[in-house]
Formats: C-alpha cells, sequence, structure tokens
C-alpha cells in the first residue's frame, strides 16, 4: 500500500509539473506574442528604410539606425531574410514551453525572455513557485531512480560482492550511464540538427545541464536552418530529466 501511495504522489508530482510548464507556456505566449508581432514589423520597416535611403544617410541618422538594429537583435528579432521570415514568431508553443522550462531550472541563457509588463510580472510569480516545484520535482525523481540504484546494489549483494564494491560499481553504472545518454548522445543530435561539432555540443549539454547557461549555444536559433515542430520541446524535456540524474548523482 505504502508502495501504490508512493507511485501515485510520483505520478501525480510528474504530471502536477508538467501542467505548471505548460500553462506557464501558453499565458507567456499569449501576453508576448502580438507585442513581438509589432516588433518585427517595426524592424522590417526600418530595414526597407536604410536599403532605400542609404547612400544619403547622415552620420548621426547612421548611428540612430546601428543603435535601433542593437535594441532589435537584444530583443530577439534578427531582420535578416524577407519578410516571411519575420512572421515566424520566438513565442510558439515549442519555444515558449523551452522558456518556460529554462525559468524554472534557472538555467536562463538569456536569448530570450518577456518584454510587456504583464509578460514580465507574470514571469516574476512563475518563477516564484515554479523554482521551489523544480527542486521538488528533481530531488523527487532523483529519489525513485536512488531506488534503482538499491535494487541494483541488492541485486549485487546476493551475488557475494562486497559493499564497498557494490557502491563503487552502482555510482560508476549510473555515472557512466548519465555521461552517455546526457551528454554524448545528445551532442550527436545537436551536431546533426545544428550543424555544431561534437565538442560544441558536449560543451552546449554540460553548460546547460550545470544550469551554467552562458547562452552562447542555444538550440533552435540559427535563421537558416529548418527545425522540426516541438523540438525545443523535446530539447526542455532532455534538460529536466537530465537535472534529474545529477540531483540522482547527489543522493549517491
Amino acid at each position: 500500500r505504502a508502495m501504490c501511495s508512493g507511485k501515485l504522489q510520483t505520478a501525480l508530482l510528474v504530471a502536477g509539473y508538467f501542467v505548471y510548464l505548460l500553462v506557464g507556456a501558453a499565458v507567456f505566449q499569449a501576453l508576448e506574442r502580438t507585442a513581438e508581432k509589432q516588433e518585427k514589423r517595426a524592424a522590417a520597416q526600418m530595414k526597407e528604410a536604410f536599403l532605400q535611403n542609404f547612400t544619403q544617410l547622415t552620420v548621426a541618422e547612421m548611428e540612430q539606425f546601428m543603435a535601433n538594429l542593437i535594441e532589435a537583435i537584444q530583443n530577439g528579432v534578427y531582420p535578416v531574410g524577407n519578410e516571411s521570415q519575420f512572421e515566424e514568431s520566438n513565442w510558439d508553443f515549442s519555444n515558449s514551453f523551452f522558456f518556460a522550462g529554462t525559468v524554472v531550472s534557472t538555467i536562463g541563457y538569456g536569448t530570450l525572455h518577456p518584454k510587456t509588463a504583464g509578460g514580465q510580472i507574470f514571469c516574476v510569480f512563475f518563477a516564484l513557485f515554479g523554482i521551489p516545484l523544480n527542486i521538488v520535482f528533481l530531488h523527487h525523481v532523483g529519489k525513485m531512480l536512488s531506488l534503482l540504484c538499491k535494487k541494483l546494489g541488492k541485486f549485487l549483494y546476493e551475488k557475494g560482492m562486497r559493499k564497498k564494491k557494490i557502491k563503487f560499481l552502482t555510482l560508476l553504472f549510473f555515472l557512466a550511464t548519465g555521461i552517455l545518454v546526457f551528454l554524448c548522445l545528445p551532442s550527436v543530435f545537436f551536431q546533426i540538427t545544428e550543424g555544431w561539432s561534437y565538442s560544441e555540443g558536449i560543451y552546449f549539454a554540460f553548460i546547460t545541464l550545470s544550469t551554467i547557461g552562458f547562452g552562447d549555444y542555444v538550440v533552435g536559433k540559427q535563421s537558416d536552418r529548418k527545425y522540426f515542430s516541438y523540438y525545443r520541446v523535446l530539447v526542455a524535456i532532455w534538460i529536466l530529466f537530465g537535472l534529474a540524474w545529477i540531483a540522482l548523482l547527489f543522493n549517491l
């Protein structure tokens, strides 16, 4: 009965956690998408005006154009390509879910952030409750995975192995498995999908799962590449379970 109760609690926690992220993603999308469209249209008009008059611009006008361009890029608007590219949103559901995941996990790449007053206030409250929820989630998943360690240890103990050796082998097994599943294999995936080198993929995976999150490498941000739907959702899920693996290592 206790085991069933524990499984039910885990299932409810996981379900509640993902519902929290889904709701957060939907709210961020609703609050930010319209403002982003207006910003992209303004950037497109600015670019068009520059291309029509760049031979007649004064130094002051050129400086103003550069300042506007830098501000647009800092806000996640890249005025390159034709106008159809401006219609692609940084706040579609996949990107919004990815952003929600990076907020609660405290990675915070800084390449995508809310710019409306409503989005910023919501982000404060979303993080305020989401970060503790994320800690509880990772701790709980880490504990569940540590039960697998105990089962593996019990199996080895029954085979006549000494306890110290069992502890070492269990830690080594989960360390090696985690490195393979959360660092090595995803780096191959990033190499294919993003066009990075394998070492860049390893670097991105480590910087992300360690929650350092410099923001120099971020998935799904290259305008010249076509990404499949919900690519960033899958990356967000990889991040969450990768953090759970790290929590398991701390438990061990």
